[in-house]
């Protein structure tokens, strides 16, 4: 039997079903609302008796499809968005529950369940479609030097005190965020950072949420394609809802989107930039190069007036920062705490250095599409490196357009571009390279083919030569490689270790 997903939420209490249906729009159409509930769940397989069995539409299955077996198991209710009567059987113990939205419906039932965690912890919510890993650990960060106990929900793990988990999601299923919060509730945290993805939005599972901040780093075309976002209008419109559900937003004013992104909005706005006079901006950027590090120095004006220096390249880290200074500003955290954090903050996977050479520069960074490839490379040119080395692939049974764009992208800007394997998936490695060639001839830039990537992540090094920048981009903090359904571990700071010995 397969379900919708390996999540089930029980904590050995009851509940009165009616409670855990408060704040929501329903219509009982069979059996009783005078009925305890011991788990809330939508994991078919993992269904016990006494439980409420949420009916997920997915991707890959249909929790309405399980609906005799969750029965036969035991579940207490079932919550539905169409009709199933007919495969409940005449006199079955079972209640139904029909919702217009069961994604929206378990938001608010996992709230409930929880007991609205949210309103407990001081929550953080960043959106964009860069830079929101790299914002969460700067504030993380800051916050904690100013004596704050922080928690964090984003693409690589989930933080409570001293438990880090890994995550499947950027931001997870509604269960499992309010889960995580009452953790962070019952560890005695004081705020919550979370990465709110466009995906999020879009399947509710943030719905329910009022987060005291919301912050907008930046956007553009990425998540389009099956399973994702229908076009760049659907993309921008999830981004959008953060600005409806939070009291606070913090938002880039240098976005060419920041109009579209504030449209609607329900939350007093406070901007930050570089190029347009914004509540908080930065000026007088000046870089700055190390062995172990590049970073950018620059001076805050507006709210805040200071200097600072972040540890990592680039305009974009600058724009980061100021989101950082912004939340931190608001918590009343002091300019000393501030930029001393700022110049020790390190995100595993974003421009990560790793200090393994005296002559050249070798960092890993998550850049996976156009957008962000362009970006980081137009910085590192900055540092007029020897020679811009860029090794990179692209995943496979995702956007095929993305290819020949990375492949352009790097063509034009790195000095060599390194084309390897990413995670394939079900697709032939070769095949993708060679959508990434398509756009690498459309320039002048020189490139090497080498599929496996720990080969390729050798030849970069062995052919590193002093002052260059070598960037190995794609995987980030991911540790593995998939390939036909299987995930092998590939963990990048491993293999650069192992080349060097």
């Amino acid at each position: 039997m397969q379900g919708f997903a390996d999540m089930k939420i029980s904590k050995g209490k009851t509940m009165q079903l009616k409670e855990l249906l408060s704040n929501l729009n329903y219509e009982c159409l069979y059996g009783s609302l005078e009925c305890e509930v011991n788990e809330v769940i939508n994991d078919s397989r993992k269904v016990e008796n006494g439980g409420l069995f949420i009916c997920i539409t997915g991707m890959k299955s249909d929790g309405h499809d399980f609906v005799s077996q969750v029965i036969e198991k035991g579940a207490r209710v079932l919550v539905v968005e169409r009709d199933i009567c007919a495969d409940i059987t005449a006199g079955a113990l079972v209640t139904v529950i029909k919702v217009p939205c069961t994604r929206y419906a378990q938001a608010i039932i996992a709230a409930n369940w929880f007991g609205h965690p949210a309103n407990e912890i001081k929550t953080i919510a960043i959106t964009g479609t860069k830079g929101k890993t790299t914002t969460a650990y700067l504030i993380k960060s800051i916050l904690e030097q100013a004596g704050y106990k922080v928690g964090l929900i984003g693409t690589i793990e989930i933080i409570i005190g001293d438990k880090h988990i890994a995550a499947k999601n950027t931001t997870p299923e509604s269960l499992l965020i309010h889960k995580y919060l009452r953790e962070m509730v019952s560890a005695g945290l004081d705020i919550v950072v979370m990465e709110a993805a466009s995906q999020g939005f879009k399947l509710n599972r943030t719905a329910g949420i009022i987060f005291d901040i919301g912050i907008f780093t930046n956007l553009s075309p990425d998540h389009i394609g099956p399973g994702e976002h229908v076009d760049f209008a659907e993309y921008l419109s999830c981004k959008r809802m953060l600005f409806t559900q939070c009291k606070k937003g913090f938002v880039n004013l240098d976005s060419e989107h920041y109009p579209e992104i504030i449209m609607g909005h329900t939350c007093e706005i406070t901007t930050y930039g570089i190029d347009s006079p914004a509540d908080l901006q930065a000026d007088g950027l000046e870089l700055y190069r190390d062995n172990s590090s590049l970073g950018v120095c620059f001076g805050v004006s507006g709210l805040l007036k200071f200097q600072a220096s972040v540890a990592s390249p680039g305009k974009f880290s600058v724009y980061n920062a100021l989101a950082a200074i912004l939340v931190c500003h608001h918590f009343d955290v002091p300019i000393t705490i501030i930029c001393q954090a700022l110049l020790n903050a390190r995100v595993k996977g974003r421009i990560e250095i790793l200090p393994v050479a005296a002559d050249f520069s070798l960092m890993i960074d998550y850049a996976h599409n156009e957008m962000s490839l362009a970006s980081l490379l137009k910085s590192l040119k900055e540092y007029e490196p020897k020679r811009l080395v860029c090794l990179f692939g692209c995943g496979g049974n995702r956007d095929k357009s993305r290819r020949d764009k990375m492949g352009e992208v790097s063509g034009r800007l790195a000095d060599l571009t390194i084309i390897t394997s990413d995670n394939p998936r079900d697709e032939e490695p070769q095949d993708i390279i060679n959508d990434i060639k398509t756009g690498i001839t459309k320039t002048n830039g020189q490139y090497v083919e080498i599929i496996d990537r720990r080969e390729a992540i050798a030849y970069a090094i062995r052919h590193g030569r002093a002052g260059d920048i070598i960037v190995l981009a794609g995987k980030g903090h991911e540790d593995y490689q998939e390939i036909k359904g299987v995930k092998y571990p590939l963990d990048e700071r491993e293999v650069v270790q192992e080349i060097f010995k």
